[in-house]
């Protein structure tokens, strides 16, 4: 894992066990997959800023909502190993609860009512307590997407505002207007209660274009935005920061691998330091690239504590994986059909992987129209449709369930042991490459704990036999091959060498 460069004073290393997570939320980024090129572009917010009263509150009322909670099994990934790296005399706790956290009342009907939270994920239990708690050293976290660390810095900003103090006080830094965007609507649904005001600091299109020297003075108290705007508002005059006691890079690793956002963001940094010497500055990053240390080095100078995520780690010996060459499409449903589901049903569950929504659709009516009772999951379904359909398949009233890459991820049901990747996963902006993390992912769903499991990859063609060699080559492991995609024997005997029959 690589260290960050800084001059901090002797750290102590642990490695932290944190509550299961209890909770769904739909608030990081994910990034674009083949499973949502369906969805049609939604429009974006058009109000920027907001002022609001607290509302009155009944916080000794507050419970959960048994019926409105969100399911928990689409995005949280179960298995993150965090560990941390503390500076300092501070001694710090994992929080257990949100109330261990000494959170206003008004944040916490915040968490319970409108994000529907029960407890705090595993990285929220470890890094809460090291954002809130004095003397509020830096943190450099190493976290991915899905791992909860919106919340970690959206929490932090509300905690660390004062809301009778009518000025910045928390800086949100971020790649793309559309990140900024979505980190700010977290920020009013979890302080919604707060009377904390915030405000969206983006590139204007021409018809909401406000030329900057007729721009008010910036009164709200929390600001996101992208560091180009961020810069110019503050280079005017227009944005103080003497106030601001947080500081947050969020998708730093991304931010700077676009030209011009480093200089930004460092530009930001320094003029803070110089208003406010004393700013807690919050760095989330999904890897610690060369870049990344280098730019640490330069915004972190003093004792800071850090924390980072592993991603899932899921051996490629815990499953049995083989490759079955095809002649065409209508073949794959056929293998499906007659050789793989055919034992399947009696062993097991299925996970099916698809690519597109459209795939997920035509296979689905294939199944069904062969008899097999199918089920499916896909972004276009609301919230309520995939709770049912996850319900059904985890208490095995349903035992093939066709899936976009929703359920990659973080899905752990302990009676699959077979996965068919219907089509390989391929990166979203290169198809000629293949996204050996989600194919990671996907294989994970059939061997986890070293349960028995068969991952069978369907190939139609070139395309598909140079993306299975990539993979091959990228995880140094050579993917056995069925022999026959019509032989019924050579079925049995890859499953038979699973340990399945």
């Amino acid at each position: 894992m690589a260290e960050t460069a800084s001059n901090s004073a002797p750290s102590t290393t642990t490695t932290a066990e944190a509550p299961a997570p209890q909770e769904t939320k739909k608030t990081t980024e994910a990034p674009v997959r083949w499973a949502d090129l369906e969805d049609e572009a939604s429009e974006e917010p058009s109000a920027l800023s907001e002022d609001k009263g607290a509302p009155e509150l009944g916080v000794e009322n507050l419970k959960i909502d048994e019926s409105k909670k969100i399911n928990k099994f689409l995005d949280e990934p179960e298995d993150s190993n965090i560990k941390a790296v503390t500076a300092g005399e501070t001694p710090y706790t994992s929080a257990f609860t949100f109330e261990e956290l000494n959170l206003s009342p008004e944040l916490l009907k915040g968490l319970y009512v409108e994000m529907k939270f029960e407890k705090p994920s595993k990285i929220q239990a470890i890094s809460l307590p090291m954002i809130l708690t004095p003397p509020h050293l830096d943190l450099i976290a190493q976290a991915h997407n899905g791992s909860g660390k919106t919340t970690c810095f959206t929490l932090g900003m509300l905690s660390r505002v004062d809301p009778n103090l009518k000025a910045p006080q928390a800086l949100c830094i971020c790649p793309t207007r559309e990140l900024a965007i979505q980190n700010l609507e977290v920020l009013r649904k979890m302080g919604k209660h707060t009377g904390i005001t915030s405000e969206c600091a983006i590139p204007m299109d021409s018809s909401n274009y406000i030329p900057i020297n007729k721009r008010a003075p910036v009164i709200a108290q929390v600001v996101i935005g992208t560091p180009g705007t961020i810069k110019k508002w503050m280079s005017a005059k227009k944005l103080g920061v003497s106030n601001v006691k947080i500081l947050v890079f969020d998708e730093a690793d991304h931010m700077l691998a676009e030209d011009g956002f480093k200089d930004d963001s460092l530009r930001i940094m320094r003029d803070i330091e110089k208003m406010s010497s004393h700013c807690q500055v919050l760095l989330f990053s999904a890897t610690f690239s060369d870049t990344v240390k280098n730019f640490v080095s330069k915004i972190v100078k003093r004792d800071h504590n850090q924390l980072f995520v592993k991603k899932e780690e899921l051996s490629l010996e815990s499953v049995k994986q083989y490759k079955v060459n095809v002649p065409d499409e209508l073949s794959k449903v056929m293998v499906i059909k007659d050789r793989i589901l055919e034992f399947g049903e009696r062993l097991g569950q299925t996970i099916i992987f698809v690519r597109t929504r459209n795939s997920a659709s035509m296979l689905h009516k294939a199944l069904v129209e062969f008899g097999y009772d199918v089920t499916t999951i896909q972004g276009a379904l609301n919230q309520a449709e995939r709770d049912k359909i996850v319900k059904e398949f985890k208490d095995g009233l349903t035992q093939v369930l066709i899936s976009t890459d929703l359920l990659a991820r973080g899905f752990d049901q302990q009676q699959v042991n077979l996965v068919i990747n219907y089509d390989l996963p391929v990166k979203h902006d290169n198809r000629v490459e293949p996204d050996c993390e989600v194919y990671l992912h996907r294989i994970g769903r059939a061997g986890r704990f070293g349960r028995k499991g068969a991952v069978f990859n369907l190939l139609c063609g070139d395309m598909d036999q140079m993306i299975i060699s990539k993979i091959e080559n990228h995880f140094d492991s050579k993917i056995a091959e069925v022999p026959d995609w019509r032989n019924e024997e050579d079925f049995k005997a890859a499953l038979r060498s699973a340990g399945l029959l």
